[in-house]
């Protein structure tokens, strides 16, 4: 199983230098307050189509060959993703076709008509997404582009640590970083970067109460899938299992994984809105979530890192989070 490196990231960042965004790092006094260190966080949700997605899908589609791109790409997804595919198809000029769960929300779903890609929906309670998408692949020939466990894609997605390490205001590197997980592709991707600079920088994942795959398989030491007989907020970090290659990679640079409730996630939400006026969806603001609520062990005042990873939120459900305040 051939895993990407630090050279491969390098590569997937030349390749977005056009396409995708350098999204900063905000400070906030207050969240440093409320957490006890100074803490950074990177705002994937100002990116391109609202999340990281953009990062691994773009990489992995700019290298498809002429006769693949022929046939186009189909994927599948909750939304950040299937936005992420649809932009880079469009760039690129091919046809994408996108499973999506019926529950999507519908400003994810507009996200991926805007960019033309065709929708098949599915129900993520009863039926297979990976068995729809590979039944496309097999009748019109083209290409499965992961969200997650695929080489490029977790390249692509390390473009986002990339950025981390070359913006790091400190003279000192972060104590810790905090990353949302759901298959894994991201925070896999990150790690390469961080860990090629920072090799003493903590990494640890952050998923939903009762869907923690990830946290799960790194405790057990094989691929856990979850199951679906709960339900979170955040429909972002639903996946069924950690991909192969992201377990692999998480198993050498993470120090653990975290789970967070939904109700610290709507938190979370709101404390973004409030100190940085940043939208944050529920599965992208986990991670801000566990800091908030000290689940993660901090070892000295050295600063962390925090990263938002995706804003495409359902205004109706955002509005009613932002209200709910106690």
């Amino acid at each position: 199983m051939k895993l990407p490196d630090y050279s491969d990231v390098v590569d997937a960042a030349d390749r977005l230098r056009s396409i995708s965004r350098v999204t900063p790092l905000l400070r906030h006094p207050v969240i440093d307050e409320k957490v006890g260190v100074p803490v950074y966080l990177k705002a994937e949700p100002l990116q391109v189509t609202g999340s990281f997605k953009i990062r691994g899908a773009y990489n992995r589609i700019c290298r498809l060959t002429s006769e693949e791109r022929e046939n186009g790409v189909v994927a599948f997804s909750s939304g950040n993703h299937a936005q992420g595919v649809a932009r880079a198809a469009r760039l690129i000029g091919i046809k994408a076709r996108i499973v999506m769960p019926s529950d999507t929300p519908k400003i994810k779903i507009d996200g991926v008509k805007r960019d033309g890609a065709e929708i098949i929906f599915y129900d993520r309670f009863t039926e297979n997404r990976e068995s729809i998408a590979a039944q496309i692949a097999d009748d019109e020939n083209c290409v499965i582009v992961s969200s997650y466990d695929d080489f490029h894609v977790i390249a692509g997605q390390g473009s986002c640590g990339l950025e981390i390490v070359k913006d790091w205001p400190e003279d000192t590197p972060p104590q810790m970083m905090a990353c949302c997980v759901g298959g894994g592709g991201l925070i896999s991707g990150s790690s390469l970067a961080i860990h090629h600079h920072w090799p003493g920088t903590k990494i640890y994942g952050v998923e939903p109460l009762h869907f923690d795959s990830t946290g799960q398989s790194l405790r057990s030491g094989e691929r856990t899938s979850i199951d679906y007989g709960q339900k979170s907020i955040c429909d972002a970090l639903l996946s069924p299992s950690p991909g192969e290659l992201t377990l692999a990679i998480n198993q050498q640079h993470l120090a653990g994984g975290i789970a967070v409730t939904d109700d610290e996630v709507r938190e979370a939400m709101r404390v973004a809105f409030k100190t940085l006026k940043i939208v944050v969806e529920p599965g992208g603001a986990a991670a801000l979530a566990s800091v908030l609520a000290g689940r993660i062990p901090l070892n000295s005042d050295q600063p962390i890192v925090v990263v938002m990873t995706g804003g495409n939120v359902d205004p109706a459900l955002y509005a009613d989070i932002l209200m709910s305040a106690d």
